[in-house]
């Protein structure tokens, strides 16, 4: 599968054994040592994934995510040797979509990578789908949802700046408001061969949407869990022309 991958590693002689696999694997790779040199990479060129090291000279991986998905909404693989649970969930919940801890053997590189780039090119052909086939404007508790642009917009107009994953998540439970969404139903509706998608990743989807509709966690209005079932839309929702 060709695609194109940005490489995030202060380590010369590792980011350097990246590109060799990835690029005999038929990939494009770009390569940056540090924060402010891969943000340069990403305002001129369109990746497909990035594999990001938590630890860089110039700040924290999981700062620089902020900055990442400012200019790309491509899959983010951490790849790093924090490998402790604590990290791992605070990466995903950061905005990671897969993390990987070092050590690791490249052929799983490589297919985390292959999956990612499926998972994103799937992404976009679904989201070009929508903007030819699919106009629907759905009002949600002061909320509007247009699959055209991709977007959610607040009772202000602003986007709430949902990345491609939160927004065909949040869809899935829009276009079936007031009915309870098992997970099993989510994951039928959103897989697209990711290998990270579990119950913990939607969990951490969910919790993510809610912050940013500002749907309070301790008590959600919006989105309500229903524990051990899975989540609902807890309002009406209209379409609109």
């Amino acid at each position: 599968m060709s695609g194109t991958v940005l490489v995030i590693d202060d380590n010369a002689e590792f980011r350097n054994l990246i590109r060799l696999s990835l690029e005999n694997s038929g990939y494009t790779v770009f390569a940056a040592s540090n924060g402010q040199e891969s943000i340069h990479i990403l305002r001129a060129k369109k990746v497909d994934t990035v594999l990001l090291d938590l630890v860089l000279p110039d700040g924290d991986g999981l700062s620089l995510m902020s900055e990442i998905r400012k200019h790309s909404d491509a899959p983010v693989i951490v790849i790093s040797g924090k490998g402790s649970l604590v990290d791992r969930v605070v990466g995903l919940e950061m905005g990671a979509d897969d993390y990987l801890g070092k050590p690791f053997q490249m052929e799983e590189l490589n297919a985390r990578v292959k999956a990612g780039i499926r998972r994103y090119k799937k992404q976009v052909a679904t989201q070009e789908n929508n903007r030819k086939e699919q106009h629907d404007k759905i009002r949600f508790d002061g909320f509007l949802l247009d699959a055209a642009q991709f977007q959610v917009f607040d009772p202000d107009g602003e986007s709430c700046a949902l990345t491609s994953s939160e927004f065909q998540m949040l869809h899935v439970l829009v276009r079936n408001a007031n009915h309870v969404m098992t997970r099993v139903q989510i994951l039928d509706a959103f897989r697209t061969d990711n290998l990270s998608i579990n119950d913990r990743a939607i969990d951490i989807q969910v919790a993510r949407i809610r912050k940013k509709l500002g749907d309070d966690p301790k008590d959600p209005k919006i989105i309500k869990t229903v524990r051990g079932v899975g989540y609902m839309l807890a309002c009406n929702a209209e379409v609109v022309n």
